[in-house]
């Protein structure tokens, strides 16, 4: 049995081997990226993250895919809905399913810049591995939330070196990058919130019938809403539906809906050059008063001057 000095000493010995690993990492996404930005790379599934600054008051909003991430240096925070998470320090941010996001980067300088990785999560490759890991099937979920923080641990952050090392050595990336992401996938789902992101792909379970309303509000974010409808198309009660959806999102249906509009809004007006009403006009709104109302409450201020911002 060992003594406290033996387990402080165990206990500080791995902190040192988290720590090399995550300094590691940090190193190879550093070598795969060359300036600021988020760049896609040649394993499918993965992309890694290099920001040099801190924003000092904006938000970036944006719709984060069903995902891993990891910052192996600095740090981000994060908001869904009322919800605020932050993750840095080789600590990892899960986001099973699509969800309307508040980000920002808060600890970065051109010295030490942001050094992050992502992973989306592959539904179809989930689907297969959840049966073998939870051959009983999946426990019963009693707390859940539209993110996750969590601790990683040596085994999982070791396997997401070797991911990314594989960009390093040519053939890799086809032959070995599978079978480590496979690896990611089932440290993932033995962690302490592994049954929160199977029960999104678990044949008819009540979060995988949310991912099914999530589909169809994201196809079809312009269309008039009526939550009854939407219940019934995932066969759920109407207030079951609803009680779901705002466990899973961290918001209701309408609001997640709201922030569809209003980032497509944002991004059309930015992108294609659209005025307030016409962009307001092809994302589902009919009130111009009640676009500039919701969009001022979403992003801080009124559409004219925060376009004239950003292109500023």
């Amino acid at each position: 049995m060992l003594d406290n000095h033996e387990i402080i000493r165990v206990s500080d010995n791995a902190q040192r081997s988290l720590d090399a690993e995550t300094a590691r990492l940090a190193s190879l996404i550093y070598a795969h990226t060359s300036h600021d930005g988020t760049y896609g790379v040649r394993i499918p599934g993965l992309y890694v993250i290099r920001y040099s600054h801190v924003e000092a008051a904006d938000y970036l909003h944006t719709i984060y895919s069903p995902a891993v991430g990891i910052a192996a240096q600095g740090k981000k925070i994060l908001t869904v809905g009322q919800e605020v998470h932050e993750y840095g320090g080789s600590r990892i941010f899960i986001a099973p399913v699509a969800l309307p996001v508040a980000m920002k980067t808060i600890q970065a300088s051109p010295v030490e810049p942001f050094l992050g990785v992502g992973l989306y999560l592959d539904p179809q490759r989930l689907a297969d591995l959840v049966p073998k890991v939870f051959p009983q099937g999946l426990p019963k979920v009693h707390n859940r939330s539209a993110g996750y923080v969590v601790d990683a641990d040596l085994a999982i952050m070791n396997a997401v070196v070797r991911l990314v090392d594989c960009l390093s050595h040519p053939g890799d990336e086809k032959l070995l990058a599978p079978l480590v992401m496979d690896e990611i996938y089932i440290r993932l789902l033995r962690s302490p919130i592994g049954v929160n992101v199977a029960e999104t792909v678990f044949a008819d379970s009540g979060v995988q019938r949310i991912v099914k309303a999530i589909d169809w509000l994201q196809a079809n974010y312009s269309q008039p809403l009526k939550i009854a409808d939407l219940a019934e198309m995932v066969h759920m009660s109407e207030s079951s539906f609803r009680e779901h959806f705002k466990s899973v999102t961290a918001m209701s249906p309408i609001q997640y809906q709201k922030a569809l509009r209003l980032q497509e809004a944002r991004r059309r007006m930015l992108s294609n050059k659209m005025d307030a009403t016409t962009a307001a006009r092809a994302v589902g709104y009919v009130s111009d008063s009640q676009f500039s109302r919701d969009y001022s409450s979403f992003f801080g201020s009124p559409p004219s001057r925060d376009i004239a911002k950003w292109r500023k």
